[in-house]
């Protein structure tokens, strides 16, 4: 599966390797191009997964804010209820088509 955003690819993996969670895929972290996002510092915890680092996505000369996200450091409790460990794994919003 690939994550794009105006034809560059921002993440690319198989997709028995990404997980869905809440309608999102996440991709594996050496999957993603990292050289594209940008820390932001938006702040946001989940009740269930823990604190989520948000990301810019690089689109030519701009940043898209808060285009990518992820929670480096889930709480543990919440492996169960997803399936596996996805600390770092990263997911896409609003622009970024993710497609087979």
């Amino acid at each position: 599966m690939k994550a794009v955003l105006n034809g560059t690819v921002l993440a690319e993996a198989p997709q028995d390797q990404l997980i869905k969670i809440e309608g999102n895929w996440y991709f594996p972290p050496q999957s993603v191009n990292s050289d594209l996002l940008v820390t932001s510092a938006t702040p946001y915890t989940c009740a269930w997964k823990g604190d989520c680092q948000y990301f810019g996505v690089k689109d030519g000369g701009s940043v898209l804010q808060d285009r990518a996200f992820s929670y480096p450091t889930p709480y543990p409790e919440s492996f169960a209820r997803v399936g596996r460990d996805y600390s770092n794994y990263v997911a896409f919003w609003k622009d970024v088509q993710v497609t087979e």
